[in-house]
This record gives structure tokens, C-alpha cells and sequence, in this order.
């Protein structure tokens, strides 16, 4: 898939991250600063990177989302995805700039799946779930702001199990990476305030064994931290703009 073209003065958090080095090339010209050019949890810094960028847009890709290690690192996770997306959210708002905000399936409590825009988050699962469902609040005091809410896996399955018991509908970050690239370079046309942007239901064994052949069975028991059952998104939003856009596109001679 070649870049999609893309208008000057954009500004990812977490360029160094997982989502961040897969969005690059999608959206050529926009910053990236690594997490140590741009610390979400430093205030004063944050407010002069984005300050100096001078952004239209602000992706906020920074976040703390590994969910066992969590309800250890409760305080490091807290300072990541609530201070450092109310850092952002300040930065953001002095220079001028719409907010985009990756956030995640789960901010749902996922006893059903399923889940629209519209449909009212938690009661929460874990700390994790807490601090991204509060970074969402601190995203919503921002006029003009976008929550994206989505999940993703690494190209590469890292674990020798999957739980066929756990119902989703994240992907392979190289899947979801264009598909978000595509909702940035239209950013302009979207006039929501919350969109899912996910793939088709499916088990997380069922994922993993796309890429990971040998993988093997287990249960969401085995975590050692609360997981939803089914936190999978309806994502007909979503599909709607995108087949407009491709539309457009088809028209054009």
C-alpha cells in the first residue's frame, strides 16, 4: 500500500512505539519524537515539544498497555495514560490543535461485545482499563477531539498460548495501522467524536493462530488479571465513512 497523502502539521505522541513506527510510513511529514523527545508524564515538556511542532493535528499514540504488569505498576500507568493524555490534551489545546486519541476496546466491561460508539463504557475489568477509560474523559474536556478506540497485536504473535475463551475484534498492528492511517488523512470529513476502528469478531486463539500456527489453547483464567469475555466493537461508523471516501475515489476520472 503506498503513503497516503496527508496535509503538513501533524504530530504523533509514542513515535517510537509500536503503533507509532507502523503509522510512519502512511503519513509521511509527520512528526514523530520518541518517548524520550517527548515524555507525556513531563508537563512542562510536553507543552514545549507539541508548542514547537507547531501541529494542526495531535495524535496521541503514547499509552502503558501492558495489562498484567498494570495491577503491579499501578502508578506508572496511572502517570502514563491519565497525566500524560491530560498533559497532551493541555499542550494540544494551546497550539491550536484537533486531538486524536487511541484508546481501547477495553473501556467496555465485555460481557456481550458487539459494542457502538454510543454505548456506555465500563464498569471496568482492571487498572488498566481504569486509566484509559479516564484518559477518554480527559480527551472529551477538548472541543473537536476524536477517541479512537481500537486494538492491536505486534506483526508477530510473542506468546506460546492464545485464549480461545477471550472474544475480540483487534488485529495484526500492520492491518490496523492503514486503516487508522486512512482515518487521519480524512480527518477533516469526520465530524465524530468517538469511532471504532477494529476488524470482524473472532477469538484471540483464533488471531493468533493467523500467524502463529503452532500456537496452543489456554483460558483467560490463566492471566492472573480480570478480562472481559467479549469485548469485540461494532465498527458500522466506521465503514460507513470509509466507503464514502473510497467512493469519491472510484468518481474521480
Amino acid at each position: 500500500m503506498s503513503p497516503l497523502s496527508t496535509a503538513g502539521g501533524l504530530l504523533l505522541t509514542g513515535g517510537s512505539g509500536v503503533l507509532g513506527r507502523e503509522l510512519l510510513p502512511f503519513l509521511p511529514g509527520a512528526a514523530a519524537p520518541t518517548s524520550l523527545e517527548l515524555d507525556v508524564t513531563d508537563e512542562r515538556g510536553t507543552a514545549r515539544a507539541i508548542a514547537a511542532a507547531e501541529p494542526r493535528v495531535v495524535v496521541h499514540c503514547a499509552a502503558y498497555t501492558d495489562v498484567r504488569a498494570a495491577e503491579v505498576e499501578r502508578e506508572r500507568c496511572w502517570s502514563v495514560n491519565v497525566v500524560g493524555t491530560r498533559n497532551v490534551v493541555r499542550a494540544a489545546r494551546e497550539a491550536g490543535a484537533r486531538l486524536v486519541h487511541v484508546s481501547t476496546d477495553y473501556v467496555f466491561f465485555g460481557d456481550r461485545g458487539g459494542y457502538r460508539e454510543d454505548d456506555v463504557p465500563g464498569p471496568v475489568r482492571n487498572y488498566y482499563s481504569l486509566t484509559k477509560l479516564m484518559a477518554e474523559e480527559a480527551v472529551r474536556a477538548l472541543p473537536g477531539s476524536l477517541v479512537v478506540r481500537t486494538s492491536f497485536r505486534p506483526r508477530a504473535w510473542p506468546y506460546p498460548t492464545a485464549f480461545d475463551d477471550l472474544y475480540t475484534s483487534q488485529d495484526y498492528v500492520d492491518v490496523m495501522a492503514p486503516l487508522l492511517a486512512e482515518l487521519i488523512a480524512h480527518l477533516d470529513e469526520v465530524e465524530d467524536d468517538t469511532l471504532h476502528v477494529a476488524t470482524e469478531r473472532k477469538s484471540v486463539f483464533e488471531l493468533a493462530s493467523r500467524r502463529a500456527p503452532r500456537v496452543r489453547r489456554a483460558s483467560k483464567v490463566e492471566a492472573g488479571v480480570p478480562l472481559p469475555d467479549d469485548v469485540s466493537l461494532d465498527v458500522t461508523r466506521f465503514a460507513r465513512l470509509r466507503s464514502a471516501w473510497q467512493g469519491r475515489g472510484r468518481a474521480t476520472p
